[in-house]
Parts: structure tokens; sequence; C-alpha cells
């Protein structure tokens, strides 16, 4: 049942119970008119609030009760004081209660996210139900490897897309240009099989962070206010992240420490696709993606040879095997 057909239902019965309260003041009519009005604002109100995330539900009210209560041990206070108008007493209890529960409605709305004890709903966590959650970056979905990684059962956690970054997908996704069109598109598929599988749990966060922060420190925000992994291939976000204290599954991480390790000396099959930037050189790939750079090679473009590994580079952006022809 849709939220505006449970809407309509409440209105209604509003106007039923508006009519017998009406008839009791010999008035059916204002009372069906008072329920519409009534229940229209309550459902108008309800509607403007889907946006309020528990933990600011919980935040203000909490932040509500702490400043009654500050008034309460104000007001106290004053009570033991030699002020003998009552009515300056009144006023002054009147005062407090205004002021500080104000005050402490404020200061929890403004703390939301440092508010870790969600009261009065108390979430206590159980070390044997205890699941980690795993926050997905823009660049992770796009990429789509992690369906694959998902899918071999390697990771069993909570899986959280927080709306933010959705929204980033969408805007990307409705990009003039092309090529970022196509991105966008392509992460908003892998959303959709990553929903599909079974045993996976794909959840869409709400919480919406304030302040002026872009994506990647909404993330990092985020990340440590739910005790979370960040799982991306964003060297950048990688390196702010790690800077925080935050842990972070780093795809392209995983892919470079499971590519074989390949040591001078040793002799594998290679088929040559193109020249090299230096004279006479060849260059291939492995499965994984690997460059291989075969030297006095140029004219073996277009064929499969047996290379031998010379020496090895490795750099941020990955890692060159330099070979020559085997003997």
């Amino acid at each position: 049942m849709s939220l505006w057909l449970v809407r309509i239902f409440f209105v209604a019965v509003s106007l039923i119970i508006g009519y017998q309260i009406g008839l009791n003041f010999n008035n059916p009519f204002l009372g069906v008119i008072l329920g519409f009005i009534i229940s229209s604002f309550v459902a108008f109100f309800e509607a403007l609030t889907k946006r309020i995330s528990l933990r600011g539900l919980s935040s203000a009210v909490f932040g509500f009760l702490l400043g009654i209560l500050m008034a309460k041990i104000l007001t106290g206070i004053i009570n033991f004081l030699p002020i003998k108008d009552e009515a300056v007493v009144e006023s002054l209890n009147t005062v407090f209660v205004i002021v500080f529960a104000y005050i402490g409605l404020v200061l929890g709305l403004r703390g939301q996210d440092e508010f870790h004890l969600v009261i009065p709903y108390v979430r206590f966590k159980r070390q044997q139900e205890y699941q980690e959650i795993i926050l997905l970056d823009t660049s992770v979905i796009i990429d789509g490897r992690i369906v694959d990684i998902i899918k071999t059962g390697f990771i069993e956690a909570r899986i959280f897309v927080p709306r933010f970054i959705l929204k980033e997908l969408q805007t990307i996704s409705d990009s003039q240009d092309p090529i970022k069109r196509q991105r966008g598109q392509r992460g908003l598929e892998i959303l959709k099989t990553l929903q599909s599988l079974p045993g996976v749990e794909l959840k869409i966060h709400e919480q919406e962070l304030e302040g002026k922060l872009d994506t990647d420190a909404k993330l990092v925000k985020l990340a440590q206010l739910l005790d979370a992994k960040i799982m991306t291939t964003d060297y950048n976000l990688n390196r702010v992240a790690t800077l925080q204290k935050v842990k972070v599954l780093n795809i392209n991480e995983l892919s470079e420490a499971l590519r074989p390790v390949l040591l001078p000396g040793e002799k594998f099959s290679l088929k040559l696709l193109r020249e090299g930037k230096e004279y006479n050189q060849a260059v291939g790939y492995l499965e994984d993606g690997t460059m291989v750079v075969v030297e006095n090679a140029r004219w073996l473009i277009g064929k499969t040879v047996r290379v031998e590994v010379t020496s090895v580079l490795q750099n941020p952006s990955g890692r060159i095997i330099f070979t020559k022809i085997a003997s």
C-alpha cells in the first residue's frame, strides 16, 4: 500500500470522526470541515518531515529534554531565592523553560552527526550479530568489478549507497557528454544488478550531512559516523580516508595483489599487439591488463611469441614487465 493511499484513508477516517463529534454538538457539518482541515494539516506536515532521519529526530528530542531539565534546575534555584512576587517567579520560570528548550533543540539538531547514542531508540550491538557496513563510492560503482567480487562470496557485509552518491550518478547519467552519460548509466545498471543478486543486502542510506562538503568529504564523514568501510577505486579518496582513520577497500589494490608474480628469468607466451615507445620495442598485455614490453621484437607484431622476463617496474599507476625474446 502506497503512502498516498494511507494518507487518503487517514483523511477519510478523520471526516467520519469529525462528523460523529459534530453530532454531539448538533453541528455535524462543522465537525466534517474541522476533521478535513486538521487531517489535511497533519498529512501535509508528515509529508514535509519525510527527510528527517531517525538520528536527527532522536538528537532533537534529546536536546529538547536536556533543555527542559536545565530550566527545571534553574527554576528550582529561583524558588529558594527571597522573591515574594509570585508573578515574577512564574514569569522567570516560563522564560527559562522556553529559552532552554529552544537552545537544547537547536544544539541537538546541530550535533546530530555526532549523536552516536540514538535516544529514545537505543541500539546495542551484539558481537554475535555484528555485521560490518561497506559504503560504495561512485568510482567503484561505475567500475563494475564489484559485482564479480560479491558473487565470489568473499564479502559478507551490508552494502550501503548514500543518497548523495546516487544523486551524483544520476547527474552523470544526465550529462551532455556522451562518455559521462554512458558511465553514469552503467553505474545505475550495476546498482540494479547488485540489488538482484541473491543474499546481497544493498540499501540506499538516506541521511544527509549538513555543511558545504564535497562528495568525498561527505563519504568519509558518513563512514566515521557509521563505523563503516569505504570501497573505492579513487586513489585520492583512498589517501584522504586513510589519513582520517577510515578503513578503505580499494579494488585496484586488490587486483594488484592478485596478479601473478613474475620473476626475472621466467618465460611465458605473449601476443604482440603494437609498437613500444622506444626503438624496436613491441608491446603486449597479460590477461589482467598488465603491460609487457618486449625488446627487439617490433618485426614480430601480430604474432604470439615466447618471451623471458628481464625486469619488473612497479609504479603508482600499475606494473610494467620488461622482457626479451626467449632463446
